[in-house]
């Protein structure tokens, strides 16, 4: 009995087979060069899609073929689908879309419609392809990236600009627009005097299938997911989302629709709890290697001998894509109401493939909808775009500058109005960033009677802000003309208040190298980024992680009866440390209160140094300061800034002293310094 027992379980004394030996390698090999290109990717900055996809072509049937079971690993693939499409779900708002409906529901939907319309066209036509595949092939082109064109929008700033929410809702409805596709595109496969009945069958169970979900299952979705919330376990709730995706999924491939379709109804349904963010978190690894695994099956159909033989073709393919959805997305663009430059850039931005052509393309291959077509010059050719659609961002500004003639005369008539709102004014603030942050500063520069222009790239907030009486006007703080228009070179102080690093970094040289006497007060996220931005030439950085930290510990202390006085006495000496420019700025207060007069206060004042001055060439303990005073803060030269300097230091032109003192002080510092 024991000995059956042993013959029927797995013998782990026996050495690996040579078929599992070679699937470890296979494993490792798959890993280790996914590892290396996607690093390689990142580090040209270049989409980590390549990377998975140039996997795919060496190890693929027709380069190295080194993958004994591509059909099971092409199944495990398109698990990476299931993932991203509930990712999809959810962020599916229906608050988003109502808000967003015209562009979406209009530009967007009339984009995917006439640019698979054209290309399915083109395809029957030239290519000799069934409509029915012309369809398939045209729906698959007509997808934009939505990964990288977000995140170039993102990283830009210009989510908020015209052509970034018409390109933000076009891809709102391209991956929408996947769902129908993912459905539709097996029913294209029938004869064509079943395709009507197919697709309204396919239709109505898709449709029943989201009423009962919508209508029923939101409501059992919530109580089920604060069952297993309450039992307070990170594998049981992970368990659980693993079963509502997976098993929605195979819900609607048994009732003969998409796995796709059914991930997607599941991220929907999640994505009306308050679980929502915490699913996404845990979901993110799975969703981002099996995706991986979904581009390397793509890439293995890829064959690199019959595209290379086919390269006049390839290209022909590349450059009808983009010229046609340029084309089609600039037309559309003007027809829903956009001026010409925002147009051309509309059509830009989309006019290159996505990763859900892909998906689109493996669907259609694998129901046999493109047997026989075209699909090695397309593929290659979406392929090429991906890597083109960065770059074609990047030249976007000139080509509408160089071919739409308007584009100057708007530019230069945002510049004049923001030119004719600064006009008169000496020794204001200029707020860059008219956010939470920013529209907190304005109130605190209103109370003191404080003049300020504010610059903000987000139109809605520009006009509703406006039109309030605020001085706020749309404009790109990163570029110097913007700057001077709103008066840099009058200005007392500029205020950084986003806390983009590299974008703060722009705009500091932009203000260095244009007016390096006015002081910069920038906000930053970590103490690590204030360092960074200080050596850049800040005059002065507020790191939101400390003064969150030090607000929390202030309001502990007071809870746990520490006296206020000493609360106060702590936060002055750490603030201090921290920032130079404040010191003075506290004491005394907390020992004489409102009694002390404000002319007696300390105070900053910077005196900025030119040619003929009386200190220019005179060691800073030789210009007498002292007797008037006041001391020296700070010494910035050339976009640096030293705290304290030494009093051997000569003074150049060009120098910006900071004094602290008295109003008094500052101004007898000021004399000593221009006029002796």
């Amino acid at each position: 009995m024991v000995s059956d027992v042993v013959m029927i379980g797995p013998n782990y004394n026996q050495p690996p087979t040579g078929d599992d030996l070679n699937t470890l390698q296979l494993v490792l090999l798959l890993l280790g060069a996914s590892v290396l290109v996607v690093t390689a990717c990142r580090v040209a900055n270049l989409p980590p899609i390549l990377g998975y996809l140039l996997v795919g072509v060496v190890v693929g049937p027709h380069a190295l073929d080194l993958l004994p079971d591509a059909e099971g690993a092409s199944h495990l693939a398109e698990f990476g689908v299931v993932f991203l499409m509930f990712s999809i779900g959810l962020e599916f708002s229906l608050a988003r879309l109502y808000a967003m409906k015209r562009i979406v529901f209009g530009l967007g939907l009339a984009q995917v419609a006439l640019t698979a319309a054209a290309i399915g066209a083109v395809a029957a036509t030239a290519a000799s392809v069934s409509w029915l595949a012309g369809i398939g092939l045209g729906g698959a082109l007509a997808m934009s990236s939505t990964a990288i064109l977000s995140k170039l929008l993102a990283d830009r700033r210009e989510l908020d600009s015209p052509h970034g929410r018409e390109v933000m809702g076009v891809l709102l409805f391209q991956d929408l627009a996947v769902v129908p596709l993912l459905v539709i595109i097996p029913a294209l496969v029938r004869p064509v005097g079943e395709l009507a009945g197919a697709l309204a069958t396919a239709s109505l169970k898709a449709a029943v299938l989201l009423a009962l979900v919508l209508f029923i299952g939101q409501k059992l979705m919530r109580g089920w997911f604060t069952l297993v919330a309450r039992r307070k376990s990170a594998e049981l709730f992970m368990l659980n989302v693993l079963l509502i995706t997976l098993g929605l999924a195979w819900l609607t491939e048994w009732a003969g629709l998409s796995l796709a379709l059914g991930a997607f109804v599941a991220g929907m349904l999640i994505s009306e709890t308050e679980y929502r963010y915490m699913v996404e978190e845990d979901i993110k690894p799975f969703r981002d290697v099996l995706l991986g695994l979904f581009f390397i099956s793509i890439g293995m159909m890829l064959d690199l001998q019959a595209i290379l033989a086919e390269w006049p073709r390839v290209l022909g393919v590349l450059l009808g894509l983009l010229l046609g959805k340029l084309a089609v997305a600039w037309a559309l663009s003007r027809a829903f109401g956009a001026g010409a430059g925002t147009a051309l850039r509309t059509g830009l931005w989309l006019c290159a493939g996505g990763e859900f052509g892909f998906v689109l393309l493996a669907r259609g291959e694998s129901v046999g909808l493109l047997a026989g077509g075209p699909l090695q010059p397309v593929l290659a050719a979406l392929v090429l775009s991906l890597m083109l659609a960065p770059l074609i961002v990047h030249f976007a500004d000139r080509i509408v500058l160089r071919f739409v003639a308007s584009e100057w005369l708007l530019r230069s008539m945002q510049l004049t109005q923001l030119a004719a709102h600064t006009m008169e004014s000496d020794k204001h603030a200029i707020v860059c960033g008219y956010g939470r942050t920013g529209q907190h500063l304005a109130r605190f520069l209103e109370h003191e009677g404080i003049g300020f222009q504010a610059l903000d790239l987000d139109p809605e907030r520009v006009r509703e802000a406006a039109n309030a009486g605020e001085p706020v006007s749309y404009g790109d703080c990163t570029r110097r003309e913007t700057l001077l228009a709103a008066g840099l070179a009058r200005a007392s102080v500029v205020v950084i208040t986003f806390a983009d690093r590299v974008d703060t970094l722009r705009t500091l040289h932009r203000i260095r190298e244009s007016a390096p006497g006015v002081p910069v007060v920038a906000r930053a996220r970590e103490e690590d980024d204030a360092e960074e931005l200080l050596a850049a030439g800040a005059a002065e950085v507020v790191p939101e992680a400390l003064e969150s930290s030090v607000m929390l510990a202030t309001h502990a202390l007071a809870f746990v009866g520490v006296p206020l006085h000493r609360i106060v006495k702590r936060l002055r000496e750490l603030r201090e440390q921290h920032y130079g420019l404040l010191r003075g700025f506290f004491h005394g207060a907390t020992d004489v209160g409102d009694r002390v007069l404000e002319a007696d206060l300390p105070r900053l004042h910077s005196v900025a140094l030119a040619e003929g001055d009386h200190a220019v060439g005179m060691m800073l303990g030789d210009v007498g300061l002292g007797k008037a005073g006041a001391t020296v803060s700070a010494l910035r030269r050339h976009g640096l800034r030293g705290l304290e300097p030494d009093a051997t230091v000569v003074l150049a032109a060009g120098d910006v002293v900071v004094l602290l003192g008295t109003a008094a002080a500052v101004m007898a510092g000021e004399t000593k310094l221009l006029r002796g």
